[in-house]
């Protein structure tokens, strides 16, 4: 059994949950000589290639008191689970060939944010507020044409598309369209990958000659992308595309022996990525399916106290995911129990 590897002496597990700027070029020359110190090869020596899907690992999400904070049910989920995560990724850099970190990009006039709609007060629905069919048949929330002009919109047709669009959400069994507090904003602290995964995401990069491939995601004004593989509502009532699926992160995923999952949030863009993953393989490359390892100690659900818990929605949720072929798999575990090719 291979040895895992010590943690760097930067590594700090205190400072998980706090914003600071990494050092470059001093984790730089240390990650250097931390892959002459442990032999560590650069990734095109592999023979054995490990992608890491890291789904959202943004202080929007992860750090206490921002927008997003996912402290699941202990209430530091968030940064408990990046502590693993980052641990995970420093005792197995010489394994780890590439990482995939996603990235929510938001700003304020999206479908999901407050602005986007007003009722007859010129009110905007307030954080956590789900919007049903029912809701935009009556006229409870309608689209706020004052942004129509920025947005290169047609009021008339942005009503009409949310009608289509809560209609396509109940139809297809995805959650209904939650209003979220403004989140992830394009060019804002939120939006920062958590400074102790960037660092470990660094260190690999450099230790192993890896460059990460950043995946962007849910940017587009008239839909939801929780996935990192395609929107929540893929057309408009007329079949106008509102985003494409990401055939280059699909395909790129297929070139390697073993996809692991980790991230933020486990019951909203964890599971419905790995749902993204879990519907393309099972249409068009069962085989797939078998590779991929869902770390299931890095990641947690939304939980809002006294609003709503997703726990066991998303528990559910990766019940069937491994029913399908998928392996639910612990980061504290060692790898070899369950990556048995290596």
């Amino acid at each position: 059994m291979r040895n895992l590897l010590p943690l760097p002496p930067h590594y700090a597990p205190q400072k998980v949950g706090e914003i600071w700027r990494v050092g470059y070029a001093e984790r730089e020359l240390e990650a250097e000589a931390w892959a002459d110190r442990y032999k560590l090869q650069p990734v095109s020596e592999d023979r054995f290639r490990i992608a890491l899907l890291a789904v959202d690992v943004q202080n929007t999400f992860c750090i206490p008191g921002f927008e997003l904070f996912v402290g699941g049910r202990s209430g530091q989920g968030a940064v408990e689970d990046n502590r693993r995560l980052c641990e995970f990724i420093y005792r197995n850099l010489d394994i780890i060939t590439q990482v995939f970190p996603t990235m929510d990009t938001h700003q304020a006039a999206q479908i999901f944010h407050p602005v986007f709609f007003v009722n007859d007060a010129g009110e905007h629905p307030t954080p956590y507020t789900q919007i049903s069919v029912e809701d935009i048949e009556r006229g409870v929330w309608r689209f706020n044409r004052a942004l129509a002009a920025t947005l290169e919109l047609d009021p008339e047709y942005v009503q009409e598309h949310l009608l289509h669009y809560t209609r396509s959400l109940a139809r297809s069994g995805h959650y209904a369209l939650t209003i979220w507090p403004y989140h992830a904003m394009l060019g804002s602290i939120g939006h920062a990958l958590v400074p102790a995964f960037e660092e470990a995401l660094f260190f690999h990069g450099i230790a192993r000659q890896s460059q990460p491939d950043f995946q962007v995601k849910g940017n587009v004004v008239l839909t939801e992308n929780y996935s990192a593989i395609e929107p929540e509502v893929k057309v408009d009532k007329h079949g106008k595309p509102l985003g494409a699926l990401n055939r280059a992160l699909l395909d790129r995923l297929r070139t390697f022996d073993a996809v692991l999952v980790a991230g933020q949030a486990k019951s909203h863009c964890v599971a419905w990525t790995v749902q993204g993953l879990l519907d393309e393989y099972r249409e068009r490359d069962p085989e797939q399916i078998r590779k991929i390892y869902l770390l299931v100690d890095c990641m947690s659900p939304v939980v809002a106290p006294g609003v709503i818990d997703y726990t066991e929605i998303a528990n559910a949720a990766f019940e069937r995911f491994a029913e399908a072929g998928m392996h639910l798999v612990r980061s504290t575990d060692p790898i070899e129990e369950w990556l048995l090719e290596l």
